[in-house]
């Protein structure tokens, strides 16, 4: 099954855009390779440029801490798994605890570093960050591979605790739906969301079937229309019917 994430609001659209650099990033970092490395590292200015656009650090605090006293009403229930509440529990204050002690701006060890900024500004620029524009940058990535990786560990470190508090509201954010089995009668599918609000909305398909979703939705109607792709790759409307799994999600 492929699943398929459609952001409802643009605070999720960043946390989305935010946990996919992030995935890039530990991808990449790992890998031993100069020109894997640069990516790493292009990818942390990449996160500071969508992080930047939003006080997010007090957009998680506030929302770990909504989740705690959410999951603290659940104690008195007799249905629900104390230790599994009291992890959970645990982790959302170990998490929020971790990015309240990050101090300053998210990101401001890596602007307040000349050199990094330096080729910051130079990558922004198609193929800016050759070794005649900067030689400094160069000799850098002739370093061994360990010395890169942890030079590059250095400088995203401070940004963990974002990461992992995003991580956390994430999860809980799809653990929060159910999935329910559909079928797009010709490929299309609508429903009505009667002004309910949903913060997300995933969708899992057969990869065998080839169907690609296309989505669009607000509080009053959920719309999706289902796509294959030939051989020159373009979009073409699916016009058979589609199984699908749907999961709203919600806080």
């Amino acid at each position: 099954m492929i699943v398929y994430e459609y952001p409802f609001n643009e605070r999720i659209r960043t946390l989305l855009r935010l946990e996919d650099l992030y995935e890039k990033f530990k991808f990449f970092v790992h890998q031993e390779h100069p020109m894997q490395h640069h990516v790493a590292l292009a990818t942390i200015f990449d996160m500071l440029e969508v992080a930047g656009r939003a006080d997010l650090k007090s957009d998680l605090l506030q929302e770990l801490e909504r989740q705690r006293q959410s999951l603290m009403g659940y104690r008195s229930n007799p249905n629900v798994q104390a230790d599994m509440l009291d992890a959970i529990l645990a982790e959302l204050d170990s998490v929020s605890s971790a990015l309240v002690a990050a101090q300053g701006k998210t990101g401001q060890n890596v602007r307040d570093n000349e050199w990094l900024m330096s080729i910051r500004g130079r990558t922004i620029i198609p193929g800016g960050a050759c070794e005649f524009d900067l030689p400094s940058y160069y000799a850098w990535q002739k370093q061994p591979a360990e010395k890169r990786f942890n030079d590059i560990v250095t400088w995203f470190n401070p940004l963990a605790p974002l990461f992992d508090a995003l991580g956390l509201v994430l999860r809980l954010l799809r653990d929060s739906g159910a999935p329910v089995k559909m079928i797009a009668n010709a490929g299309s599918y609508q429903q009505m969301l009667q002004g309910k609000v949903y913060q997300m909305l995933r969708l899992a398909v057969d990869e065998s079937l080839g169907a690609i979703p296309e989505i669009s939705a607000n509080k009053y109607m959920l719309w999706v229309r289902f796509t294959s792709q030939g051989g020159d790759l373009k979009p073409k409307p699916l016009e058979e019917d589609v199984p699908f799994e749907l999961t709203l999600c919600n806080f």
